[in-house]
């Protein structure tokens, strides 16, 4: 193509780092030699609305519009000067450019504060003494928060970070609404969005505009830049994709929608892509596009031509960060919430261990969907190589994985991996929290670079559990969040209720469960989410074997996935959501842990029936000991040796003493002088940097062929059993 394609991600997803699909769709374009331009309009209508001349001229419009306003809205109007004065430092700051700025910002009297700062916690409960920056990060989105309450009340009702015009596109059956506030003149923000996308179209100049719609929050943008591309380039061809298509968009008939868009592509992006600009360049015909939704004669069309196969995830390259402003995103903490900072806090690159998911059975989830169920992942090698690639490009070596859930295997090897080649990230993943995640393995890990784990423990209710299928019990779940805790990974739980049948007496057990899993420690951040049927999951597709009933059937011409349903034996699910987060971030600041449950209610809730040991107990339980096949890897240096000898009411004996130093102290095990020079010799062979792994199997082969005995009883007991805090890992 000569002509090159635009791809945009439209108002808006995330402030903090780009969302990933256009960089992994131009990284796949890059193997094609197709040339390829992206653009984060979030961002950019961000920087350009918050800024002097951005703010200058919205109090200029609200005043020439000479309204009556709300007290909050008076207030702030009256404050413009400090505003327009104080913005440019604010987005400086959260921007990581000023953060001396942070003391300034802590003062509380820098920042002209409207009714957002009236709801702020405890701020030193909240932060603590030492969390100076996050509490100015707070302080500061709350700022920009009280400024959006302005532009959603004066120019733009449907203004909001990474929920703009939500309310539009969520479960709207109807495109009707959509399509009638499409037709209504630009709002403020609007004329921000199509001036920044006019630039893009006379300097790109392309000859097909991909806009990639993961959310309900973007549709309406999206829809706002096809509007004006086919307005104003009706040669320009025009299409969407994203997983916002991918889950509501599956039964698309209403014709309208093809006004803003001349293609609408599902699933995996790059093999429908590859086809629409060769179809766009006049290359092959329309018959041969793939998994694309288009207008034919009036009526909307579903081509998929299965000749046309989809690329492996060997084959799609490396994500490509290039066009994109990396040093202007923004950390904002909105949500005091340990995860939530971690997510919104720094600029993450994106990238996938694996396409779909391992697991593929959990009932509430749209396990149908190709994006779900076509599981296959990717070597560790190529991974790693792909990290290296993109901290080249980005300048920044922190890591999301987004995958649904991370698998341990490649977990392991690809820690493997970045520790064999001496390479400086931080990562974190989506887990599933099962036994494969052993004290051992959470150690290499964390050695690798793992910081966080977030993973679904949903109901915390062994009940539940196994109706969803999720594969794990309670305690199993209570003792690897402590394996991933004690190694120093924090753990974020996602917590679920309101799930087919649950009960009010489940939904307090589970309660309990997530007091008990805090006040141990083995629990750092969670959310509780009120559950949701889609049309794609097993609870969807067969709602009788879960108890529940339909009350409409998906017949909507635009989005179906969302339904509405009733849960005859089930409680009143909804209203047990305010008590059930306000006793959450209590105990995630440490606090109440001693409150009865029935204080979080304002209506009679059942008591516990969990023990209130239970979780303890669980962790206490004494676990099995990993397989013979299982491999041992040495992470440690080498230890100093040093024969003593010993005495004791007269009786002499010798013994070997290895000393190991770690980052954080040295510590010495004393054994047999045999066993300890066999060991000894046997660390170099089991090294990291050693690709030749042996298992312990082979590690009990050579410790015989030495002459030795008792294996067993020399490698789990003490001291070698020790060893496992200076590197020495069964995994």
């Amino acid at each position: 193509m000569n002509q090159p394609v635009l791809l945009i991600t439209p108002p808006f997803t995330q402030l903090n780092t780009p969302y990933p699909a256009t960089a992994y769709l131009k990284g796949f374009l890059n193997t094609k030699g197709i040339a390829a331009h992206q653009a984060d309009l979030g961002i950019e209508v961000t920087l350009a609305l918050f800024s002097k001349a951005g703010l200058t001229k919205l109090f200029d419009h609200i005043e020439r519009a000479g309204e009556q306003h709300t007290p909050n809205i008076a207030r702030m109007v009256a404050l413009k000067e400090d505003y327009i004065h104080t913005v440019d430092e604010v987005i400086l700051f959260l921007q990581g450019k000023r953060p001396t700025l942070a003391h300034l910002i802590c003062k509380r009297e820098f920042l002209p504060e409207a009714d957002r700062f009236a709801q702020l916690p405890d701020l030193q409960w909240a932060f603590g003494s030492m969390g100076m920056q996050d509490m100015a990060k707070h302080l500061a989105t709350m700022y920009l928060e009280d400024l959006s309450d302005l532009i959603k009340e004066t120019v733009d009702p449907h203004f909001g970070f990474s929920r703009y015009a939500e309310s539009l596109a969520r479960s709207a059956n109807s495109f009707d609404t959509l399509y009638a506030e499409l037709q209504q003149p630009y709002t403020f923000t609007d004329h921000i969005l199509i001036d920044l996308l006019q630039q893009k179209m006379e300097r790109v100049q392309p000859a097909l505009v991909a806009l990639s719609v993961p959310f309900p929050g973007n549709l309406y943008t999206a829809l706002r830049c096809g509007q004006w591309i086919k307005q104003n380039y009706p040669q320009v061809k025009v299409a969407m994709g994203g997983g916002f298509a991918n889950t509501e968009l599956r039964s698309l008939s209403d014709g309208r929608v093809f006004d803003f868009f001349d293609f609408i592509t599902l699933d995996d992006g790059e093999a429908p892509m590859e086809q629409l600009i060769a179809f766009v360049n006049g290359q092959i015909e329309q018959h041969e596009l793939k998994r694309t939704f288009l207008r034919i004669g009036g009526a909307v069309s579903y081509i998929n031509n299965r000749a046309c196969t989809d690329y492996r995830q060997g084959q799609v390259g490396t994500p490509d960060y290039s066009d994109l402003p990396l040093d202007g995103y923004i950390s904002a903490i909105e949500v005091i919430n340990p995860m939530h900072s971690l997510w919104n806090d720094g600029r993450w690159n994106k990238l996938t261990m694996a396409h779909g998911c391992y697991w593929g059975k959990c009932t509430f989830c749209d396990i149908s969907l190709d994006y779900i169920k076509n599981y296959e992942p990717i070597a560790a090698s190529l991974l790693v190589d792909r990290m290296e690639q993109m901290i080249e490009q980005t300048g920044q070596n922190g890591f999301h994985f987004v995958d649904e859930a991370a698998p341990p295997a490649l977990m392991k090897a690809m820690a493997l991996e970045i520790i064999r080649r001496k390479l400086v990230v931080s990562w974190w993943a989506n887990v599933r929290f099962e036994r494969s995640f052993t004290r051992d393995l959470c150690l290499l890990l964390k050695a690798s670079g793992c910081i966080a784990v977030s993973g679904g423990l949903e109901v915390a209710s062994d009940r539940l559990l196994s109706l969803i299928n999720k594969g794990i019990t309670m305690a199993q779940v209570a003792r690897v969040c402590q394996h991933f805790s004690e190694a120093g990974i924090m753990v974020h739980a996602y917590l679920m209720y309101g799930f087919p049948t649950q009960t009010a007496q489940e939904t307090i057990d589970s309660l309990e469960m997530v007091r008990q899993l805090f006040q141990t420690g083995v629990l750092q951040s969670a959310f509780w989410h009120l559950f949701t049927m889609t049309a794609h999951s097993p609870v969807g597709l067969n709602p009788e074997k879960f108890g529940v009933k339909k009350v409409t059937e998906l017949v909507g011409s635009f989005a179906n996935n969302d339904i509405e349903h009733i849960d005859p034996t089930g409680a009143d699910h909804q209203s047990f959501g305010f008590g059930l987060k306000k006793a959450l971030l209590n105990y995630m600041h440490g606090a109440c842990f001693d409150f009865p449950l029935q204080k979080w209610f304002d209506f009679k809730v059942p008591k516990t029936s969990v023990p209130p040991d239970y979780i303890r107990r669980a962790i206490e339980e004494p676990e099995i000991s990993s397989g013979k096949n299982s491999k041992v890897v040495w992470l440690g240096k080498q230890p100093k040796t040093e024969a003593i000898i010993k005495s004791k009411k007269g009786v002499q004996w010798s013994v070997l003493s290895l000393t190991f130093q770690t980052k954080k102290s040295s510590f010495s095990i004393s054994v047999d002088p045999e066993q300890g020079a066999w060991l000894a010799g046997l660390l170099p062979k089991i090294a990291v940097a050693n690709p030749a792994q042996l298992t312990r199997q082979m590690i009990e082969a050579d410790y015989e062929r030495a002459g030795l005995e008792d294996f067993d009883l020399f490698w789990d007991n003490k001291p070698v059993s020790t060893l496992y805090k200076a590197g020495l890992l069964q995994v």
